[in-house]
């Protein structure tokens, strides 16, 4: 029939989503270990859940995306860091719990499928991974023409960890006169990207490419794409020790929005400035807009991506562990008798 129209006339081509599945496919295989009893492909995945070395186990789980930064991975034309970021998010967020990651999933959406954008972002997401000990179980990858723009895509993930009871951090025991401390950021991380866009290309008039001098001559598109850090690999070693009362991703709302999720009703956080390395680009974006402290400090990061809170006697233990492996820590405030407030000093 000359007139038989096919799903590919519709804009979706079913040749491309298989070429880009093969890609996956090695990407993933890359992440599995002795509990992955399927291949990529099956219409669901399966792991092994028997966990005899623990009393309790707790599974956790989250899902996340990671907002407007993807906009600047469509402006540069750089894809294998938004996944590194989506992976490390989700592996932050049920860390504060003391759990660690066992597979994840993730969802990948685009207008016109381009089978090399999909693989370099899923490649991405196997590298971090395999970096923090997780398997790729599986996914979706979804051709809808006509809902994104050209060259664009959206990106989500979920995550399944796990925690034995004993050890889940849940910040309960946090008191009065305890101390916190911080783990330095990458940047921006995954949060505050509309802001960040708006400051630097529509008030600052500058482009992806452009290099900025007070940040050292960088390339602001590379500067926004640094990845999220995963602190796993960081407190892997302190989750099981007891020394942790609780723990804070510093993600959208940032350090004042953050850390009373894990307070008990009795206390507050001070936090005192000055007291962390400082990152110029929160200098910059502040300048840039004439933004207001208490705006920075509940859209960025600023430069502390999580938070940890112990007694006085444990901390020193804290430090030393990761100064041992060569990671900075600072010890940025203190819990005081409150109602799960946090001030900036």
């Amino acid at each position: 029939m000359s007139n038989s129209i096919s799903y590919a006339d519709a804009g979706v081509s079913i040749d491309k989503a298989n070429l880009a599945v093969e890609k996956i496919k090695t990407f993933a295989k890359s992440t599995f270990n002795e509990r992955t009893l399927t291949e990529i492909g099956s219409f669901g995945g399966m792991f092994s859940a028997a966990f005899p070395e623990m009393g309790e186990p707790i599974l956790v789980a989250s899902a996340d995306g990671v907002g407007t930064k993807l906009k600047i991975a469509f402006d540069t034309g750089i894809h294998d860091t938004i996944g590194q970021d989506l992976v490390n998010h989700c592996v932050n967020d049920i860390l504060v719990q003391g759990a660690r990651p066992l597979f994840f999933l993730d969802y990948f959406a685009t207008g016109k499928l381009s089978p090399q954008t999909t693989a370099s972002v899923v490649e991405g997401i196997a590298k971090a991974c395999k970096e923090n000990g997780c398997v790729l179980l599986g996914g979706e990858t979804a051709e809808m023409p006509g809902f994104y723009a050209d060259g664009e895509y959206d990106l989500a993930g979920f995550i399944v960890g796990i925690v034995d009871r004993a050890k889940v951090i849940d910040g309960k025991n946090i008191k009065s006169g305890d101390v916190v401390l911080g783990l330095g950021s990458n940047g921006l991380h995954t949060n505050g990207y509309s802001l960040a866009r708006k400051l630097f290309f529509e008030i600052g008039n500058y482009e992806a490419n452009s290099k900025i001098e007070e940040l050292g001559g960088e390339i602001i598109g590379k500067t926004l794409l640094k990845p999220h850090k995963s602190y796993l690999p960081l407190l892997d070693g302190l989750l099981d020790s007891g020394v942790i009362k609780g723990l804070a991703h510093i993600t959208g709302g940032g350090l004042l929005e953050n850390i009373p999720r894990i307070l008990p009703e009795n206390v507050s956080v001070e936090i005192r400035r000055g007291t962390w390395e400082a990152l110029p680009i929160f200098d910059v974006m502040q300048e840039l807009g004439s933004v207001e402290e208490t705006e920075m400090f509940r859209t960025f990061n600023m430069g502390v991506g999580m938070v940890i809170v112990c007694s006085q006697e444990n901390k020193e233990k804290i430090a030393f562990h990761l100064k041992n492996i060569k990671e900075k820590c600072f010890e940025i405030g203190r819990v005081i008798e409150g109602n799960k407030n946090v001030s900036i000093l």
